[in-house]
């Protein structure tokens, strides 16, 4: 019998967990990742069909679903004695469900510091802390260095189409934004608010970002926001770069210092 142990998660909810889980399932993406490059490759039973990364995962492991619409029968099927989900990626009564048969942690992350406090809990979670511990030390190295835009430009980001849809002041991608040195023009408002066209050109932003997810934005659409802001700079963007907050930042860095320099 595996002895079980009880830990916090980032939402302040204590759980009781194996000791040594060994049939866990991801169902976010950017942790799934972490998960990997945490060297979990044989107890990873199941993941979304949006966890694209690493390409092995996504051929080989057990799809259970969407993070917004997970198939209970499959994660059934699995019998996971541990699933590692998000508040904001997952939906609350789905995970609320899954947590009254296995054991579920959560996290709840909107700034760097809590992603690496994420990527440390889950490190004891799943018996990984001194790897975790590294790849946190080559998180802060990579940022340390960041050097913010000279001039501070007012940045709109976008994250969906048809609604059109920003972020706000309380999200992963704002924090992510302001270590760039960049306003966000919808800083005001709360989470992923849909913005219409008039009151786009009203914040008439300098720089508009047009995110590859989850919305996969193409030329196209930068010349339909070209055509009514025509003095705006309009560029797509890696949105896993903004967004991803689990070992992908030790790629992000690099990549938004290169965006900085770009823009600058």
């Amino acid at each position: 019998m595996n002895p079980t142990r009880t830990l916090t998660d980032q939402m302040n909810r204590t759980i009781t967990v194996p000791e040594k889980p060994l049939r866990i399932i991801s169902l976010v993406p950017s942790q799934t990742e972490l998960l990997f490059d945490l060297g979990l490759d044989d107890t990873v039973v199941g993941i979304t069909k949006f966890c694209i990364h690493p390409d092995s995962w996504f051929r080989s492991k057990t799809r259970v679903g969407g993070t917004k619409q997970v198939h209970t029968d499959r994660v059934d099927t699995l019998q996971p004695d541990l699933i590692i989900a998000n508040k904001e990626e997952n939906m609350q009564p789905q995970i609320e469900a899954l947590a009254a048969k296995y054991p579920v942690w959560i996290s709840d992350i909107h700034t760097l510091p809590q992603a690496l406090d994420m990527i440390a809990k889950v490190g004891e979670l799943v018996n990984r802390a001194q790897k975790a511990q590294e790849l946190i030390q080559q998180i802060s190295n990579g940022f340390e260095p960041l050097k913010p835009a000279p001039k501070p430009l007012r940045v709109a980001y976008f994250i969906w189409y048809n609604p059109w849809m920003s972020v706000g002041h309380d999200t992963f991608i704002a924090d992510m934004l302001g270590r760039c040195g960049w306003t966000n023009v919808f800083d005001h408002l709360n989470r992923y608010p849909e913005i219409t066209i008039d009151t786009l050109k009203e914040a008439n932003p300098d720089v508009i970002l047009l995110s590859s997810e989850p919305f996969p934005f193409k030329e196209k659409h930068v010349a339909e926001l070209q055509a009514v802001l025509p003095a705006a700079k309009i560029i797509l963007v890696d949105g896993e770069m903004f967004s991803w907050y689990g070992s992908r930042l030790l790629h992000a860095a690099d990549y938004l210092q290169n965006l900085v320099n770009q823009l600058s």
